[in-house]
């Protein structure tokens, strides 16, 4: 059996199970997760280091082969007849590891992930930052795709994403839009951030948020016209506007809190639960940019957000606990699973 086709059936595997990752590691079976959980593929063999190095053949160039095995790791992309993957390589202690994620070639509606529908406000507006935040993992790049997928549908706008590397593909229907990998199409975030002031960008989806730079462009872009989204590794909104202003040295600081306190729209922070049915759904918070929020953003209370959150509920805000509360009262997630994943269980309790 070629190497192509062990790759071909453990990606199989994933797709027929409702996976979401594929690991391979040499000297060990291979894995799949399915609804967050590891679940190891003991009908098949042992991976050997001549299954990894043929597997990287199929999943990358020989230039970025050669580039991995030098620089030890690699981010990539990779797309069969049927399905497409976000994939990392790795090296610990020095065995070689391949990490996939299968990204559906069928973007999902908000409506079908389970979201709120007041996510589609953020779409329609011409301006402003709106950021998806959660640990890896949890379905934000979904999230994104789903939301440019309504601007793509509903409205004639030039859309630019930078990505590392493309995740999501979309077919073009009323927008332009132009999917640009790092490495690949552009230098790096910040070049292709930069770039975009020239090229007549409406909209622009940031794949990550990295470094300074890359977070002081895209605010500034925001500023200036454009309808930025992004995502960030945070928990919360809070965590997340600190998390931004942290990024810059003290003196920059009062600068980026006033750009952010004008320009933020909102933030999703998401938790993909186990569903008592099966598969998973989100639970999540959401904070919406309004006078207060951005008060507190410039006088530097962002401690307070959490609160105006928990009051906020008429404007559409939500709290994570309180996102919980009605996944159990529905009983689509189970009171164990919700305690795991709130950051206030004595809270959660009160509520359910």
């Amino acid at each position: 059996m070629t190497h192509k086709q062990k790759l071909e059936i453990l990606i199989d595997r994933v797709v027929k199970e409702g996976g979401s990752d594929l690991h391979i590691t040499e000297e060990r079976l291979p894995f799949i997760r399915v609804d967050g959980s590891l679940i190891p593929l003991t009908s098949t063999e042992v991976s050997t280091k001549e299954d990894l190095l043929g597997f990287l053949d199929e999943l990358l160039t020989p230039q970025n082969k050669e580039k991995f095995l030098e620089k030890k790791e690699i981010d990539f992309s990779y797309s069969d007849t049927g399905s497409r993957f976000r994939g990392n390589g790795f090296f610990h202690q020095g065995l070689m590891s391949i990490a996939l994620r299968l990204i559906p070639k069928q973007i999902k509606t908000l409506e079908e992930l389970n979201l709120p529908p007041i996510l589609k406000k953020f779409t329609e507006i011409q301006q402003g930052f709106f950021l998806v935040v959660g640990p890896v993992g949890q379905g934000k790049s979904t999230t994104l795709a789903a939301m440019i997928e309504i601007i793509n549908q509903e409205r004639n706008e030039h859309i630019v994403t930078i990505e590392d590397p493309v995740e999501y593909l979309y077919e073009p229907k009323k927008s332009i839009i132009d999917q640009r990998e790092v490495g690949v199409d552009t230098v790096d975030f910040a070049v292709a951030l930069r770039s975009m002031f020239r090229q007549d960008v409406d909209v622009a989806l940031i794949g990550e948020m990295r470094g300074a730079e890359t977070i002081s462009t895209a605010v500034t872009a925001a500023e200036t016209g454009h309808l930025v989204f992004s995502t960030l590794h945070t928990n919360t909104a809070a965590q997340t506007i600190d998390r931004i202003i942290d990024s810059f040295p003290a003196a920059q600081q009062d600068q980026i809190r006033t750009q952010l306190a004008g320009s933020l729209t909102g933030i999703l922070s998401q938790r993909l639960i186990p569903r008592v049915s099966g598969g998973m759904i989100p639970a999540y918070e959401l904070l919406i940019n309004n006078n207060a929020v951005s008060n507190l953003i410039r006088e530097k209370r962002t401690y307070e957000i959490n609160s105006i959150i928990e009051t906020g509920s008429q404007l559409g805000m939500l709290s994570l606990n309180r996102s919980l509360a009605d996944l159990v009262r529905r009983g689509e997630v189970s009171i164990e699973n919700a305690r795991k994943y709130s950051l206030n269980v004595g809270a959660l309790e009160k509520l359910v």
